[in-house]
């Protein structure tokens, strides 16, 4: 059973229709590095705990700090509006489900925009990597009014991130999903900064410092590049969008 427990709860009422930013692993692991920069830029603060059947039990803790933490976890930053779910394991579909439902009451209560993040398999190349927008409901409209291309192919988006909007999509839930083209095999912080700059700013109306993740971007790699090959022997758990094809 999937529940929420609430850290900072003053800060609810300082929300304003936020957006929520959706940084579950997947491809490139682009969610996950632009989640947890955004996070560390903003210095946000740990609003709220999420537990879930399905997520590992396993304890987290950060650098310079001994307290422990759930995995999942919700980060709040009032001045912009703006909250992050960011994870530091990978999530399989079904507990993403979960996720969904549990979280489908406080999006409602708070007015909650969320915004999904996926990679698509490209092999790298000298053009930046490509980004366009989907969406659901009454959210659909804000990717033209910010000029956020549509999609050039027919694709789906699987693993956690799918389940999520799949959910968005049964219940009604205005979304938006961002999907760029990313590392198939590699942690792709310069797809991350396509997505922040290229899609999470627009639709926030929020500038976003990326120097320190360009300068940073071997760094991050190696970092990641540990949870990475994790999410590839787990195809299930990573989020990730992928063409179609003409026939099925």
């Amino acid at each position: 059973m999937a529940r929420l427990s609430v850290l900072e709860g003053e800060l609810t009422d300082q929300l304003d229709s936020p957006t929520l930013i959706e940084g579950l692993p997947g491809v490139g692991l682009v969610g996950k590095i632009a989640a947890d920069h955004i996070v560390d830029a903003f210095d946000m603060v740990h609003y709220a705990d999420v537990y879930c059947d399905g997520v590992p039990d396993v304890a987290v803790y950060m650098e310079g700090d001994p307290t422990l933490h759930p995995p999942v976890r919700l980060y709040a930053d009032t001045e912009h509006d703006l909250l992050v779910l960011q994870s530091d394991v990978p999530i399989r579909p079904d507990a993403a489900t979960e996720l969904a439902v549990c979280l489908e009451p406080w999006f409602d209560d708070l007015d909650v925009t969320p915004v999904f993040l996926s990679g698509i398999a490209r092999e790298k190349s000298d053009a930046p990597p490509a980004l366009y927008g989907v969406g659901c409901h009454d959210a659909l409209s804000r990717l033209d009014d910010v000029g956020i291309g549509k999609p050039t192919e027919s694709g789906l988006v699987s693993g956690p991130t799918g389940a999520l909007l799949s959910n968005a999509v049964k219940s009604g839930l205005p979304a938006l999903g961002l999907i760029v083209e990313s590392d198939p095999q590699f942690p792709d912080p310069e797809a991350a900064r396509i997505i922040i700059k290229n899609g999470i700013e627009p639709l926030t109306g929020i500038e976003v410092p990326v120097d320190d993740l360009i300068d940073r971007a071997a760094e991050i790699r190696q970092a990641k590049e540990q949870f990475a090959r994790q999410m590839q022997q787990a195809d299930e758990e990573s989020s990730q969008a992928r063409p179609l094809g003409m026939y099925q």
